[in-house]
């Protein structure tokens, strides 16, 4: 099943809408950064155990420039843009 966009699977049992989102509010708010992909929730007695992950993290490339680690050059002054653009590259 599909609850706020995480698809959630419950085994050994059922449990309610309610505290399915209690569960999904818990992870988010624990991992504010992450977007909550699949939660898959195991009744055992009076305990739940929780497995879930997150889709994956999107990240810009990072390159070692002229003793920087920088992604793009878009905010660089022009005098270090000329020292990038006359640096020797070696193959």
């Amino acid at each position: 099943m599909i609850i706020s966009n995480v698809n959630v699977t419950v085994h050994n049992g059922e449990l309610e809408k309610q505290e399915i989102l209690n569960y999904i509010e818990y992870i988010t708010t624990n991992h504010p950064k992450q977007i909550l992909k699949n939660l898959e929730l195991t009744i055992d007695n009076d305990e739940v155990e929780m497995k879930y992950d997150f889709d994956p993290v999107k990240f810009d490339r990072i390159r070692r420039i002229t003793g920087y680690l920088v992604g793009t050059v878009d905010r660089w002054n022009n005098a270090k843009r000329a020292e990038e653009h006359d640096r020797v590259k070696h193959g």
